[in-house]
């Protein structure tokens, strides 16, 4: 049971990975553009190449898992984003900050899809689905701990600090994920050459179901990123609020998400779940979008923005739980490309939502996202229930 308890533990904080890398330094992004003598979008930039690294670290990190098992390319990826971590400290320019930024995020990748297909190994149907809840809840608290720690620690001693945090955070896994049990025994893993292991990215590519839940939870995850990328310059410069007040805007935002993460459990049926969710998501990103469009008061925006993030929590553990259970002979290799696809949607929708008005060009993004993921869900969902 204690076994249980550490292994949520460090899971849910694995799987956070993703909200860390991305969102704690999302605070300084504006005093960045200052610091560096660079332009907005050289700084989203950097935004976008660690989600781009999430996505391509992903990709590696999955096969490597199901042919090696998951505890060396695990540990292998914490040793790197320990490296990668301690050299942006030192970055001299913005390109260079970019770059290791993209480092940064392929090593972090690691922690997220094995942390995955370590859940799946063990468990499976209504089981996995309460795993990744909870491992979802813990995440959710991510987006809360990692803006606002940014936010403060932005106004007391620059960007830098907030990189420091984050090679802390490293190491702390690193050394709690020495302890965690091969999940893989060798019985299990795939016998290919190398080479022929990440063939397997065929297999799952073919499987159609598994497919159109993946282009379902990137284009939610659209929604997400587009949020994260946004909300810096709509909150501190077009509201007013400064790093903190906007970090703890941004915090509540996280708490929303993870409210959806922990209510998903409660559906009997992970299918009834994603059709509720992208209800929500389709009529909440049409109200913010008119609260945008109108330049409606921070309240108004906020509520209805944490109402369209609940409801995109429902689905970031209800179509992992029904896209991971088609594909569990290859849970690996399918949980890295069900992982990168939402991290290269992020990727792409970053710069998108900086381009003319950010207040249109977000509210543009966040319907287009909703209807996109309401167009994956219809026949994934027809599928399974027919399978």
């Amino acid at each position: 049971m204690r076994y249980k308890i550490f292994l949520l533990i460090m899971l849910g904080m694995l799987t956070a990975f993703g909200p860390f890398v991305t969102d704690m330094y999302v605070p300084s992004l504006p005093s960045m553009v200052t610091y560096f003598h660079t332009t907005i979008t050289l700084v989203q930039a950097g935004l976008m190449a660690s989600m781009l690294g999430l996505a391509a670290g992903q990709l590696m990190f999955g096969p490597l898992s199901d042919k090696y098992g998951r505890h060396r390319p695990l540990m292998a990826s914490l040793v790197l984003f320990v490296a990668s971590s301690t050299a942006i400290l030192f970055s001299p320019t913005i390109q260079v900050f970019v770059a290791l930024r993209f480092v940064q995020g392929f090593a972090g990748a690691g922690g997220i899809v094995i942390s995955r297909s370590v859940a799946t190994d063990m468990y499976s149907g209504r089981e996995l689905m309460k795993i990744l809840g909870i491992t979802g809840a813990i995440n959710g608290i991510a987006p809360i701990m990692a803006p606002v720690a940014g936010g403060a620690l932005v106004d007391h001693g620059g960007w830098r600090v907030i990189f420091m945090l984050l090679l802390m955070v490293g190491i702390v896994l690193m050394a709690g994920s020495w302890f965690i049990r091969e999940s893989l025994p060798l019985e299990r893993r795939t016998t290919r050459s190398l080479p022929a292991t990440f063939k397997l990215f065929g297999v799952v590519v073919r499987n159609r179901t598994y497919m159109l839940y993946v282009m379902h939870q990137a284009a939610a995850l659209a929604i997400l990123f587009g949020n994260i990328a946004s909300s810096p310059f709509i909150v501190q410069e077009h509201y007013g609020l400064s790093p903190l007040g906007y970090s703890i805007v941004f915090g509540v935002n996280g708490a929303c998400l993870a409210v959806g993460a922990i209510s998903s459990m409660k559906f009997r049926r992970a299918t009834t779940c994603v059709k509720v969710s992208c209800a929500g998501m389709l009529t909440c990103s049409l109200l913010v979008s008119m609260a945008l469009v109108a330049d409606a008061g921070l309240a108004v925006y906020e509520v209805l923005l944490d109402m369209m993030l609940v409801s995109v929590g429902f689905t970031l553990t209800a179509s992992t739980t029904l896209a991971l259970d088609c594909a569990r002979e290859e849970a690996g290799t399918a949980s890295a490309l069900f992982g990168a696809v939402g991290f290269v949607a992020g990727g792409m929708v970053s710069p998108l939502v900086g381009m003319g008005s950010i207040m249109h060009s977000t509210a543009i993004t966040f319907v287009t996202a909703a209807v996109l993921a309401l167009a994956f869900a219809v026949p994934a969902l027809r599928r399974t229930t027919t399978d």
